[in-house]
């Protein structure tokens, strides 16, 4: 749904939200050459020794450090393990980070603080994955808005500041927002419509606009935006936990396609992005796309199904009694179709599931 949970996000609080990077949980309910650039979209770079963009004179792309933001999430765990038998690694959460790696570094700080300037201060950094994102649809709009935008305005000013070569940010797909008319797949170059239907979502579209408006204003750094499907796995998000449901609710006469991704794959898929010479967004599939009705019997869960008005009206008393962790409004992600296209991440990245749906579903029980 609306948050794809922990892709690094500060706030431990489940949420409820089928479907980014960025932890949110429902209690209710719940993507041969090189592609050309699309109209609206930053366009994308293919890594081929002979196109490959020099690297800005400050540093090269071998030297430096990867900066982790939101490292001590699941996916900031997974991530710092993946890379750091191979590059150094330094992570900025205000989290603890208890069972980290002795080879990487943890500054316990607000990114907003100015002790972040330190960090980029005291080493080079070739590259900064942004996985620090609050997906907490019980804070107030004013609390969501400092984190997740102010906070990501604060790190771009680091980065030209200290001419960092790459920066990596992991959005969600579900920035598309779900909607009755959505074509069956989007591709890179579609509306960004996630906030309409739900003010939760505007945020990560103000945070993925930002990082595009970066990447036209600041050719030298090379910025990746990746849209991941539904992310499953050990995460605490939305999709993940609706799953682990036995009795989830689903809307009366509607069973939409949906798409899943591993958390594993995630991981690759920033680890992929990291190379030099790739810039652009990608959305990232998975192992491709499913009725809810049969996901949810492939976990063997016994679903509920009830009428749209109910269920709304339902949700909208239990949400102010304090009784479920799923806002109304994000009905939509389990009626409507938001599938993306991943022809681009697979073309220019290389990039494909590793982890087919029989293990994806799997580890929403397994990988926690």
């Amino acid at each position: 749904m609306a948050g794809e949970g922990d892709p690094g996000s500060e706030s431990e609080r489940p949420a409820a939200r089928y479907a980014d990077e960025s932890e949110s949980a429902p209690e209710a309910t719940f993507d041969a050459g090189r592609p050309k650039a699309r109209r609206g979209s930053p366009p994308v770079a293919a890594v081929t020794a002979d196109e490959r963009p020099s690297e800005p004179a400050s540093q090269s792309s071998d030297e430096g450090a990867v900066l982790v933001t939101g490292i001590c999430g699941r996916l900031g765990h997974l991530l710092a393990r993946r890379l750091h038998r191979e590059t150094r690694v330094v992570g900025v959460d205000r989290r603890a980070f208890p069972d980290r790696p002795k080879d990487i570094t943890h500054h316990a700080i607000d990114v907003r603080r100015k002790k972040t300037r330190d960090v980029f201060r005291a080493e080079p950094i070739r590259a900064v994955v942004h996985l620090g994102v609050m997906h907490d649809p019980r804070a107030s709009d004013h609390d969501r808005h400092r984190w997740n935008v102010a906070a990501f305005q604060k790190l771009l000013e680091y980065l030209e500041d200290f001419d960092v070569p790459k920066l990596v940010v992991l959005s969600s797909a579900n920035v598309y927002g779900p909607q009755p008319d959505n074509p069956q797949f989007l591709t890179e170059d579609a509306p960004l419509l996630g906030s309409q239907g739900f003010g939760g979502m505007r945020d990560l579209v103000e945070l993925d606009m930002l990082a595009q408006s970066f990447f036209w204003k600041h050719p030298q750094t090379e910025t990746v935006i990746l849209r991941p499907c539904h992310i499953l796995g050990g995460v605490k998000n939305a999709p993940s936990n609706y799953l682990r449901l036995e009795r989830p609710i689903t809307i009366l006469g509607f069973d939409p396609m949906v798409q899943v991704i591993h958390e594993r794959d995630v991981v690759e898929a920033i680890s992929l992005a990291l190379q030099p010479g790739v810039r652009g967004i990608f959305n990232l599939r998975g192992p491709g796309e499913m009725p809810l009705s049969k996901v949810l019997s492939r976990l063997g869960r016994r679903p509920r199904a009830v009428p749209a008005f109910a269920a709304k009206a339902g949700l909208e008393r239990l949400w102010k009694l304090r009784l479920t962790s799923f806002p109304a409004p994000e009905i939509d992600f389990i009626r409507y179709l938001c599938m993306v296209d991943g022809s681009r991440a697979r073309e220019v990245l290389g990039f494909q599931a590793a982890h087919d749906m029989d293990r994806t579903l799997a580890a929403v029980d397994s990988d926690r």
